[in-house]
């Protein structure tokens, strides 16, 4: 994947970080609106919950601020400032209840496929959003390291080198547990999902009424299939969501999510903090 900055000048990107270094507000406000939405996406699926990545998405932008006169082009600026979220991200404490593993995962899928079908309205959305929930809950099974590295490397689909970079790890440390971890999603889905193998018995579908009854579909509607989509929301990724029927491997089913943007309400409130007097305090290093 290419990131916008990947494909503009370094000096242009350099400029526009030591403006907003200096203390130019528009600048900052252009550097935060730059990365917000790739920093909410990454949040969502390291989280899996949407009111957990807007939290951190929040406090990211804030890190981001305060470390932008460290920035020397090293990486993209999105990629630089996967790395700040990354790390934040990995230090985020769960609870143990939000912590499947992949043997609750499995069973859970056969579980619903005997109740009868949904003939309810919005079927269609329902069974999309009930499968964007499942590959969140999928991702949830992995440990924090292996959730990392499968995020940045089957998902956003960086390179290896740049990938173990935002890890802060060596890439041959790297490699092995983006191997480990396609290997476990690979095992939690054979002979359990139907849109990777015909034969299976779990299809979204069926499991409508089943989701509802455990109240994973919110009682106001879907979530993730519903949820407000970046600019670059383009026909690649609808292209990518609709051609379900034609998947070869469980990274394509894991990145066939839309394009989600960053909560308007969480940026207002940190492009307020920029165009407050107080930013000017954020901007001089601090500690990891």
């Amino acid at each position: 994947m290419t990131s916008d900055d990947d494909r503009t000048p370094r000096d242009d990107v350099l400029g526009l970080v030591a403006r907003a270094v200096e203390g130019d507000q528009d600048a900052l406000a252009e550097v935060l609106a730059h990365v917000q939405d790739p920093v909410y996406r990454l949040a969502l699926r390291m989280t899996g919950r949407v009111a957990d990545a807007e939290d951190a998405t929040q406090e990211i932008l804030i890190r981001i601020m305060t470390r932008l006169s460290m920035f020397r082009g090293e990486a993209s600026l999105v990629t630089w400032a996967y790395r700040i979220a990354m790390n934040h991200l990995l230090n985020l404490r769960r609870r143990p209840a939000e912590m499947p593993t992949f043997g609750t995962y499995r069973q859970d899928l056969l579980n619903g496929l005997q109740t009868p079908a949904y003939t309810g309205p919005d079927s269609g959305l329902l069974a999309e959003e009930i499968r964007l929930l499942c590959t969140q809950a999928l991702l949830q099974c992995l440990d924090g390291a292996g959730r990392a590295a499968y995020v940045v490397g089957e998902i956003l689909g960086l390179p290896g080198d740049e990938a173990a970079w935002v890890l802060a790890i060596s890439p041959p440390a790297y490699r092995k547990r983006l191997e480990r971890a396609r290997r476990q999603v690979r095992r939690a889905l054979q002979d359990r999902c139907g849109l990777l193998d015909a034969p299976a018995p779990c299809r979204c579908d069926k499991r409508i009424t089943y989701a509802i009854d455990k109240g994973r579909i919110a009682s106001t509607g879907p979530v993730l299939a519903t949820h407000p989509t970046g600019a670059k929301h383009d026909a690649q990724t609808v292209t990518a969501a609709a051609a379900l029927e034609q998947l070869r491997d469980v990274g394509e089913l894991l990145r066939a999510h839309p394009d989600y943007a960053a909560p308007e309400a969480r940026t207002k409130a940190v492009l307020a903090l920029v165009r407050s007097t107080r930013y000017k305090n954020l901007l001089p290093d601090q500690a990891p």
